[in-house]
This record gives structure tokens, C-alpha cells and sequence, in this order.
């Protein structure tokens, strides 16, 4: 059967977003893998919905896992326009929220109008950081980084000569606000990692 004209409209405009959404591939960020090549956005945001899929079980009480993978696997789709910005590198706050919400809402408008206004209206709560749903996935975006760095034997810490200091103050807080028992289990690896050197 052949789609009707809206249908085959709507399916345009989804595939040219899926297209778009392909050039995340090509955005390099500043955590390595473990062999010790330097991730991507698109490797980053599949790796955080699984982490999402198999780590939901830690997650606090009343955490729908759906919401936050699907919050992950947009959450960075604003690179494609606004690039990443490594979290121990400087960066002018107000401009970049400014860049990625303009990124959000090209990227996100592309789309069939209900279904770009629902995924626009996922990324801004993941941005906000208020919902028990965002709080987590936020969490696991910061937890994933320090997972990597261990594996990597340093990764961008030793890239932005960052101390346990410096983790414990900027990742900690982060990570603890919406995934108390990752931090519970990932701060003594990281201590032990930084007593080592």
C-alpha cells in the first residue's frame, strides 16, 4: 500500500531529521574509550541509554527508565550545531545554553510539529534538571565520564590535569542529586585511581 500524501510529508520530514540526527556521529568530545580513542557524541548517547537500561534498578524510587533513555538519546543532539564542551573546561555558560537552545529548536522543528514540540519539551526538562526522571539521566551523563576515565587509565583527567579535589567538588554533587547509589559505588574507585598517582 502506498502512503497518502501527508503520511510520505511526514515521513520526510522524519528521515531528514534521522539524517541530521546522523551527523552527531562526527562530533568529538573530550572522554576517551577505553582503548583510548576519543568518544563521539552518537557512541556517548547509546552508551548512557544502556547504562540507563542496566543501571535502572539503583536508580531512586519512581524513575520511569523509558523516559530517561529516551531523554538520552536526544540529550545531545544540540552538538550537531553547538558542539561539546568538555566538563572541566571553561566555557561561557549564558552563551552556551543560549547556542544548544537555538541547536534544540532547529534540530527538534524539523520534526512533524506534535512530535518535535514532545521532544523539545524532553530536552528542556533534561536541561532543567528538576524532575526525579531528568535529575537521574543528568546523573548518568556525569557518571558514564568517570567510568570511561578509570578504564582509559586517566582519560581527560589527566587531558585537563584534573585531581580528586577537583572530581570529588565538580562530579560529585552531580552525580549524587539524582544517583546516590552510583556515587556511593563510584567514589571509592575513583579515590583509590587518583591515590595511585
Amino acid at each position: 500500500m502506498t502512503p497518502s500524501q501527508s503520511e510520505s510529508a511526514r515521513l520526510d520530514a522524519q528521515m531528514a531529521f534521522l539524517m541530521e540526527a546522523d551527523r552527531l556521529k562526527a562530533i568529538t568530545r573530550a572522554t576517551r574509550n577505553h582503548d583510548g580513542r576519543f568518544e563521539n557524541s552518537a557512541e556517548h548517547s547509546w552508551h548512557l541509554a544502556l547504562f540507563a537500561l542496566v543501571l535502572g534498578e539503583h536508580a531512586p524510587e519512581g524513575i520511569s527508565v523509558e523516559r530517561v533513555i529516551r531523554m538520552l538519546l536526544i540529550h545531545d543532539l544540540v552538538e550537531i550545531d553547538a558542539g561539546d564542551v568538555p566538563f572541566f573546561g571553561e566555557v561561557d555558560e549564558a552563551a552556551k545554553a543560549a547556542e544548544e537552545t537555538a541547536a534544540a529548536e532547529r534540530l527538534f522543528g524539523m520534526l512533524p510539529q506534535a512530535q518535535g514540540a514532545d521532544l523539545l519539551a524532553l530536552w528542556h526538562e533534561f536541561e532543567a534538571n528538576e524532575t526525579p526522571d531528568a535529575r537521574f539521566a543528568k546523573s548518568l551523563d556525569r557518571f558514564q565520564p568517570p567510568n570511561l576515565n578509570l578504564a582509559s587509565g586517566g582519560g581527560s583527567w589527566d587531558d585537563y590535569n584534573v585531581t580528586h579535589d577537583v572530581f570529588e567538588a565538580r562530579m560529585g554533587p552531580k552525580i549524587r542529586h539524582g544517583a546516590p547509589a552510583l556515587w556511593d559505588w563510584l567514589a571509592p574507585r575513583v579515590k583509590a585511581f587518583f591515590s595511585r598517582r
